[in-house]
């Protein structure tokens, strides 16, 4: 991050107290005294938009802004044609200005802001969320994220990463402001943790294979095995439900270096595996069946 958050607080901080003055018996409390976990802090249109950019919003998805302050990224993401988009933010202040705001978009009905504890709220149905959050929050809600969320899950951050989850993409906005902001880019992968099984082949060709894979977020290692004869597994992505892998196996006396791809769906991954390289082949089918007893977490 380019600029610390004590910084952006000072420089920002004469943008948040313009904004609609909370009530009198609210406003002599600080942040910090209201029990909130962040203070409230504008994004700037530039990053706004450059959140928006790199979600790739789009007609269908489902948009929650997770602490959203004056509302103006669900305004935003609302004026994208066929883009449902909810505000969630416990302070309601901001609830009140987020909806005033809203209505003078000409959006009044058209989206939600809910106030609500993040902690608690449920957005499970989301296909992009948005955060402008402290490292710290966001470290607390990665579990919630990574076990609530669909596989596929946009995930883009103003400024606060979510610590040994690396981001899949970071870009960096110069902002009206004069200093540059990071923009964090995250898709929510399937958990295939555990012992994976599938059979290749027919008759005396027949084959049983068995991987084993670990996973820390999108980063998965895996070791296999063919009957007693252990497997080169390689090259695994996974993107969301989407999985590939290169697996070297013994056919016909030679090594040969399969690529594997397919979608996970719960304890079973479907899809087709052809020869790597071969990227005109149609492939054949294939399906590995997890053993539900090795997941393992990865809401770590």
């Amino acid at each position: 991050m380019k600029k610390s958050l004590g910084l952006i607080v000072l420089v920002l901080a004469g943008f948040a107290a313009a904004s609609v003055p909370p009530p009198a018996a609210v406003q002599e409390l600080s942040w910090v005294q209201r029990g909130y976990d962040v203070p409230f802090v504008p994004t700037p249109m530039e990053v706004v938009e450059a959140m928006l950019r790199l979600a790739d919003l789009k007609a269908g998805d489902v948009l929650y802004d997770l602490g959203c302050g004056d509302g103006r990224i669900v305004i935003a993401a609302a004026k994208v044609p066929g883009v449902k988009a909810t505000g969630i933010d416990i302070d309601p202040v901001r609830i009140a200005e987020s909806n005033k705001n809203a209505a003078e978009a000409g959006l009044a009905g058209k989206v939600r802001f809910l106030q609500q504890n993040l902690f608690e709220a449920d957005f499970h149905d989301a296909t992009v969320v948005t955060m402008y959050l402290l490292t710290s929050v966001n470290l607390r809600l990665r579990p919630k994220l990574l076990t609530d969320l669909k596989p596929g899950t946009r995930l883009v951050s103003h400024s606060f990463e979510m610590g040994e989850w690396n981001p899949d993409k970071t870009v960096a906005v110069t902002t009206s402001y004069g200093d540059e902001r990071d923009v964090h880019f995250w898709i929510v992968p399937a958990n295939v943790t555990g012992r994976w099984e599938w059979d290749l082949g027919d008759g005396p060709d027949r084959k049983h294979y068995v991987l084993e894979a670990e996973q820390q977020f999108q980063v998965v290692t895996a070791s296999g095995r063919e009957g007693s004869w252990p497997l080169d597994v390689s090259d695994i992505k996974i993107a969301g439900d989407a999985i590939s892998f290169k697996v070297d196996a013994d056919l016909g006396g030679k090594i040969v270096s399969e690529l594997y791809e397919g979608r996970v769906a719960g304890d079973a991954i479907t899809g087709t595996v052809r020869k790597a390289g071969a990227a005109k082949s149609t492939g054949v089918a294939w399906k590995a069946v997890r053993d539900p007893k090795t997941v393992m977490s990865i809401a770590k």
